[in-house]
């Protein structure tokens, strides 16, 4: 119990410290699914870049539930999640009204839940695993100390535009 505190204590810390770099605004994330690079943009320039794990079949769109791949678009940033298996987590808006249609054309369902978010609370595998592989079930994973700036900086106006 005490270490559950203090953890908390932590990253309540880390996520309301204010420093001007952690209050500045990001508009816009920019990920590049080929690069493995998620960027940080206000008013059109890069100011943060990140790298990022993806979904355990990372080329191509997400097309139905399951596929195991990071979806290509254009999104939002929605609901939040400090509760997560993971170190804190944010929804993107996936599936987009295009994302439904191609699904429903297909007769399967689109999925959805897919989050950007940090290493998982619990690992089941090495720390060199989760930083040099793909290993979400679709979802964008980042380095915890990336998932606070991302926390702080962004919210549900934050557009998302995940390239191939």
């Amino acid at each position: 119990m005490y270490r559950g505190l203090v953890a908390l204590s932590l990253i309540l810390t880390l996520l309301f410290a204010g420093t001007a770099a952690a209050t500045e605004h990001i508009d816009r994330l920019v990920i590049k699914k080929s690069e493995r690079k998620m960027l940080a943009l206000k008013n059109g320039k890069v100011v943060r870049e990140m790298d990022i794990a993806l979904g355990l079949m990372p080329k191509g769109h997400k097309v139905r539930e399951g596929d195991f791949r990071t979806p290509e678009g254009e999104y939002r940033l929605g609901r939040r999640n400090s509760n997560s298996s993971f170190f804190l987590s944010i929804e993107v808006t996936y599936p987009n009204t295009l994302d439904k249609l191609n699904a429903e054309r297909l007769g399967v369902s689109p999925g959805g839940l897919i989050m950007i978010h940090g290493q998982p609370n619990q690992p089941k595998k090495s720390r060199s695993y989760y930083e040099n592989f793909d290993w979400t079930d679709g979802c964008i994973a980042v380095s915890n100390n990336d998932m606070i700036e991302l926390w702080r900086t962004t919210d549900a106006s934050t557009r998302v535009s995940i390239l191939p």
